[in-house]
């Protein structure tokens, strides 16, 4: 799915004022990447304290964050392989710390959130998406440009973050439980939807084979 994809342009022009007055300070893109990070470290700590609408606005200033790195590693000419390497790992771990939080919320809060299903929601939810991530990343290393399925990060992050921003605990956090069971759902289609699309096109191919690569 490529929902998010038509905005990616708009919001790249929006930003680009910003993006160039901080390559030409040499403010380091792996700084950047930190900063967002931080940002979603806080965001499960909120989940944690059940202030979830902050916590909600801080999932969506960490994929901003999370916008401003490759954009400013481009910018100043500083992009490496540990960047993408540093970027990609933090953004598994900022995910997995999210997950953490929305886990110790349901499992911590009143009677009408601490509901035993929730846990197991959200579990699913998490390992779908690290699921996707590392389909990805596995058909990369094979040489294939896997980026199909219906639920990759940005609308994981526009997902949980709005999700949790606009409505927090609001009609005794139905929406947000909602919104929860949907990328549980999606996640986990997208990484079999990768799967199926790697099997169409590298079935039976040698793993040394040069037609692979750039596809």
């Amino acid at each position: 799915m490529k929902s998010l994809d038509a905005l990616r342009a708009p919001v790249y022009r929006m930003i680009d004022p910003t993006v160039r007055w901080m390559a030409a300070r040499g403010i380091h893109p792996n700084l950047v990447t930190t900063c967002g990070f931080l940002c979603v470290v806080g965001a499960g700590y909120l989940y944690h304290l059940d202030h979830v609408r902050w916590a909600g606005a801080l999932v969506l200033l960490g994929g901003m964050w999370d916008i401003f790195d490759g954009q400013v590693a481009r910018a100043s000419g500083m992009a490496s392989k540990f960047g993408s390497f540093y970027d990609s790992t933090l953004d598994r771990i900022s995910e997995i710390v999210v997950f953490m939080g929305l886990l110790s919320l349901y499992n911590t809060y009143g009677p009408a959130l601490a509901d035993v299903w929730m846990i197991y929601v959200i579990f699913a939810a998490m390992a779908g998406s690290i699921m996707v991530s590392y389909t990805r990343a596995r058909a990369e290393g094979l040489g294939l440009d896997c980026t199909v399925g219906l639920m990759q990060r940005p609308e994981r992050v526009v997902l949980i973050g709005a999700g949790s921003l606009l409505f927090g605990l609001d009609f005794d956090g139905f929406v947000l439980k909602y919104v929860i069971v949907i990328v549980a759902i999606l996640t986990n289609l997208t990484a079999v939807q990768r799967i199926l699309w790697v099997w169409r096109h590298a079935a039976g191919v040698p793993v040394d084979d040069p037609s692979l690569r750039g596809q």
